[in-house]
This record gives structure tokens, C-alpha cells and sequence, in this order.
């Protein structure tokens, strides 16, 4: 039988809030809360995945009667840190009725001419939906500091209306999981290296991976201090270790399972009398089959 630690994963992964975080000292290859071996990890992930599908029509059924209750799934890391491959592996296991997924990319002009949370306002989960972003209002305190896209002051203010926004969204029924896909910078080389060395994973390289891969000292220091500033009590952030997918892909859906299992969202109920129609359906006549009208 596979163990597990008893704690709750997301209390495990959970980062401390308002305490200096040094991403170093974090190995990307540990299993923490995990079973013993990979086998079983992937086995309990497949299990995991029905339980999740149900919670989710659950929540989806709950939304249709006026609960207004939805998760956001939050995905940063460096790239090949596995954002895509969760959403693959994961998110795939719900149905997509239920799920609205976003990735974000460089903001578009129109974008541009709003706050930077105006995009993100947009794409947010409806009552009963799973939403998903793939990159999020993060890239402008990451990114946006690594490459000098805005005013030092401007991005240090940028802190405090990430955390009011979540605040925001927690007092409106939203349930915020963010993941920081924890990667190695010699795990990210080897997934490079693959992407060039096989012709069909060669459509994701991107030749300014390389560039921005020599940044990778800033990029640590931009996210040690989003993570310090934005780890609140509305919404905590959780470090996932990312150099083994399975482990990965395991540790998400269990931190889904979690939080899916505290709401505990309930079907409806109905506002007719079951038997009644029950009995209507029973009673009512057989129709004899005819056979088709054939053509002359």
C-alpha cells in the first residue's frame, strides 16, 4: 500500500506568508506528501481523476442554482516548467463545459490601454466553472520587472493590488489555488535539449528561450519576491516541485481533490415531485413502432 504523509498537501506546499522566500533552498525533485513509489503516484492521480470529475459537475450543477462558487487555478513557473503539460494531464480529466482555460500572452494593444488587471478581469471563472491560467496577472510583476517594462515604483505597487484583487475574489466566492511549478535550471536544460533533439516536441522551442533562460538569476529574484508579497491568507501559494512531471501532475491534482473536497458543492435540489413525474412517465402509452416510409 502506497504512503502518504498524514498532513493535508496544502499544508505541505503551502509557502509561509510574510516571510523572505529563497527559492534555492527548495530542491525541485523532492515528493513531498507523495506514495512511495512512481508507479503508484500515477496510479493514485488516475484514481483521483474521477473523484475530480465528480466534484467538478458537482460545482457545475451547484452554479446552475445560483451557487456562485468557482476555483481559479493559478500556473507560474520558468518555461518548461510544465504549465501546458498540467493543463494536459490534469485538466483534461474534466469536462471542458465546466472549465474556462486562459494562457496569457504578451498583452495586446487594447490591453495595453487598460490597467494591467483588466485582462484578467475578463477571463474569470463564472459561477460553478473551474478557471485556469496558464501565466496570469503575475507576468506583470515577473516579467514586467526582469525586462524593465515598467517603472520600479510602478511594479512595487503592483504587489498590493494583486493581493486586494484576490481578496476581492475570495469575498466573491472564488477559490484562488496558486502554483508556482518549482524547476531546476538544469532540468530546464534538459527539456530543452529535448525539444530540439526530437522533431515532435521541436514546435515548442522558441530561439528566445535562450535569452531569456541567461535572465534566469533575475527571473529567481523576481519570483522570490512575488511570492514573499502575494502569499496571503485569501490566497496562499503553493510550491510544486516540477523535475518529475509525475510528481507534479500527482501533487496538483491532489491540491484540487483538497480544495474540490472543502467546498463540497451539492446538487441541486429539485423544485418538482419526482414521483409524480415519475409515475406520469410510466403510465403513459406505448407507442407501436412503425417501420419507415420507404420511398417509391
Amino acid at each position: 500500500m502506497a504512503k502518504r504523509n498524514d498532513k493535508e498537501l496544502r499544508e505541505l506546499l503551502r509557502l509561509p506568508s510574510g516571510e523572505r522566500i529563497e527559492l534555492g533552498a527548495y530542491d525541485a525533485r523532492a515528493t513531498p506528501g507523495s506514495p512511495d513509489t512512481k508507479a503508484a503516484a500515477r496510479a493514485d492521480t488516475a484514481r483521483m481523476g474521477a473523484r475530480l470529475a465528480g466534484l467538478q459537475e458537482r460545482l457545475w450543477a451547484a452554479g446552475t442554482a445560483g451557487d456562485r462558487r468557482r476555483v481559479l487555478l493559478v500556473l507560474q513557473g520558468m518555461d518548461t516548467s510544465g504549465k501546458g503539460g498540467t493543463v494536459k494531464h490534469v485538466i483534461g480529466q474534466f469536462n471542458p463545459s465546466g472549465c474556462r482555460i486562459k494562457a496569457f500572452k504578451a498583452p495586446t494593444e487594447e490591453e495595453r490601454a487598460h490597467d494591467f488587471l483588466w485582462r484578467v478581469r475578463r477571463a474569470l471563472p463564472e459561477a460553478g466553472e473551474i478557471g485556469i491560467f496558464d501565466r496570469s496577472h503575475y507576468e506583470d510583476v515577473l516579467i514586467a520587472r526582469v525586462r524593465r517594462l515598467a517603472r520600479p515604483a510602478e511594479i512595487g505597487s503592483r504587489y498590493g493590488l494583486i493581493n486586494d484583487f484576490e481578496r476581492e475574489l475570495a469575498e466573491d466566492g472564488v477559490t484562488v489555488v496558486k502554483c508556482f511549478l518549482h524547476i531546476s535550471y538544469e532540468e530546464q536544460r534538459r527539456r530543452l535539449l529535448r525539444r530540439l533533439d526530437r522533431p515532435d516536441k521541436r514546435w515548442k522551442f522558441d530561439p528566445s528561450d535562450i535569452e531569456e533562460r541567461a535572465l534566469w538569476p533575475a527571473y529567481q529574484e523576481a519570483y522570490e519576491l512575488a511570492l514573499e508579497h502575494c502569499a496571503t491568507a485569501n490566497a496562499p501559494w503553493y510550491l510544486v516541485p516540477a523535475d518529475r512531471k509525475w510528481y507534479r501532475n500527482w501533487a496538483i491534482s491532489r491540491l484540487l481533490l483538497e480544495h474540490l473536497t472543502a467546498l463540497d458543492p451539492q446538487y441541486p435540489k429539485t423544485d418538482f415531485d419526482v414521483a409524480e413525474y415519475r409515475e406520469r412517465l410510466l403510465a403513459g402509452p406505448v407507442l407501436d413502432r412503425e417501420e419507415p416510409a420507404r420511398l417509391p
